[in-house]
């Protein structure tokens, strides 16, 4: 992961986005390129409500805000002693994103802790990123201290296109990892694939890992991860998003949803 996208806001999850890119830099020998899109609010965008005269005041003063934290920033990344760069620009921020994450191998989001209440809470932007990118999204919890790429890595398998496009994608963050633990939840007759698929895989670019068919006992595919992920206690985990179409997933629920918002560890999303 040579190139790693970071999305700048000025927000509660800031500081974890910081250090888990400046973890993955440090182990990858990668550079750190910093996004900071400045989104005009949806009213002043809006002239039926009369906000449109009110915008170039509005985002002369966000453009003020968003360069305070630039200054800031930038100071903290010259003591963090990464290779960075650094790019404003105006828009949507999901789109804005996405634009500038063409040539890039990682994005670097927040995994919120909870619905967003105040202007300070992480944007629940994940899975959008993920449906709409082509590199792989890292949600990191907005309080964690970083992301230990070292570690314990946990791969959610199934045999999905998904999940074999997050393996992938994942490869060279794994080849880091000092374990590496593949889970599968195996559910009848829902993929035909053999179970050994990813392990195989991985060992012939030689990662070594740990195979576990986690048993379902009744319970929802993310109910065995979330148990899965209590008894290996991953520092990071690899998972693919949404096997279902995004409209069914929000109909019926679905894992990649329960995952965002109820587990707690960095996870790695790719679609």
């Amino acid at each position: 992961m040579t190139s790693i996208l970071l999305h700048i806001h000025d927000d509660s999850g800031m500081e974890s986005r910081l250090q888990a890119a400046c973890d993955i830099a440090r182990a990858a020998d990668g550079h750190i390129h910093c996004v900071q899109v400045t989104a005009m609010p949806s009213l002043m965008a809006a002239e039926v409500y009369g906000g449109a005269p009110m915008a170039p005041a509005v985002m002369a003063e966000l453009h003020d805000i968003d360069a305070r934290m630039r200054t800031r920033l930038e100071q903290q990344l010259h003591r963090e002693g990464v290779s960075w760069d650094w790019r404003q620009v105006d828009g949507d921020i999901v789109h804005g994103l996405l634009s500038a994450s063409t040539l890039c191998d990682l994005l670097i989001v927040t995994l919120p802790s909870g619905p967003r209440r105040e202007m300070s809470d992480p944007l629940h932007i994940a899975a959008d990123l993920a449906l709409g990118g082509r590199a792989p999204v890292l949600a990191v919890p907005q309080l964690a201290r970083g992301v230990m790429i070292t570690g314990r890595a946990m791969v959610a398998w199934e045999g999905s296109q998904e999940a074999s496009t997050a393996l992938r994608l994942s490869l060279p963050l794994l080849k880091r990892a000092e374990e590496v633990h593949v889970v599968t939840v195996e559910e009848a007759g829902k993929y035909p694939f053999p179970a050994t698929d990813a392990p195989e895989y991985l060992a012939r670019h030689g990662i070594k890992t740990q195979f576990h068919s986690w048993p379902q006992d009744g319970r929802t595919v993310e109910a065995t991860l979330k148990a899965a992920i209590g008894v290996l206690k991953p520092d990071w985990m690899v998972m693919g998003a949404f096997g279902h179409s995004r409209l069914r997933e929000l109909v019926f629920g679905g894992v990649t949803r329960s995952m965002l918002r109820e587990v707690h560890v960095p996870l790695l999303l790719a679609h």
